[in-house]
């Protein structure tokens, strides 16, 4: 996992659904989850959801800490 990913996540926003405007990092895990079921959209938006979706099933949420300041 790189820190540019990791950072990416702070900054791209949802451009659909339901949390359309809020930042992938900010997204809830029960979404994540549905995501990850119905199939990830392709591209790097794609690949950032999974990597958010992986961050939150094994509850690393605090590695995006230190890169919110």
């Amino acid at each position: 996992m790189e820190e540019a990913a990791l950072a990416r996540l702070l900054v791209v926003v949802m451009p659909f659904g339901k949390y359309r405007g809020r930042v992938l990092a900010d997204l809830p895990g029960h979404y994540l989850n549905w995501l990850a079921r119905a199939g990830f959209p392709p591209g790097e938006l794609g690949r950032l959801l999974s990597l958010m979706h992986e961050i939150d099933h094994n509850g690393l949420r605090d590695l995006l800490r230190p890169l919110r300041r």
